[in-house]
């Protein structure tokens, strides 16, 4: 049986709709041979991490970056799940860790801009190898019944592309 991680910081209403949506998704009964286990951006371990054979990430864009929850879970996880730092420090883009291709699919909610928050995850992802399954689901403003159903659509994609 696969394992899909979702790894997510949701401290507001509108974040908590959006995970709830990728759950429903992720656990869709038309989805077979895959286990989903969720934890909070704050409580994710390298173990969470390894055991996974893809991932879903969701955070709020603040002050046009991912959460500080988020990149907790990145700064804590990255060399234990087979990150690559170059010489200067910075993530040395090798992507050959124990992690690598494979997929995630990444929902960030902002209020005014997603950019940055995207940037920064996607760079994360990309030194780690991970390869990206579905497009970025950038989410403006009040929370929509269209965008929760593109949540569930995020969450179904990736959890099928692991299915059995």
């Amino acid at each position: 049986m696969s394992r899909l991680l979702l790894v997510h910081h949701s401290p507001t209403r509108s974040m908590r709709a959006l995970v709830a949506a990728l759950l429903a998704g992720a656990g869709d009964d038309e989805i077979s041979g895959v286990q989903l286990s969720e934890r909070p951006a704050l409580e994710a371990t390298v173990e969470d991490v390894l055991a996974a054979d893809g991932y879903l990430l969701a955070t709020p864009a603040n002050f046009g970056y991912m959460s500080g929850a988020l990149k907790h879970f990145f700064d804590s996880t990255f060399l234990g799940v087979g990150g690559a730092l170059d010489d200067s420090g910075g993530a040395s883009g090798e992507g050959a860790g124990a992690t690598a291709k494979r997929p995630f699919g990444l929902l960030v909610h902002g209020r005014y801009d997603t950019t940055g928050a995207v940037r920064s995850v996607l760079a994360i992802t990309g030194a780690l190898g991970w390869r990206q399954a579905y497009d970025v689901l950038e989410v403006m403003g009040d929370v929509t019944a269209e965008a929760e159903a593109a949540a569930y659509e995020l969450g179904g994609t990736i959890a099928a592309l692991l299915s059995e």
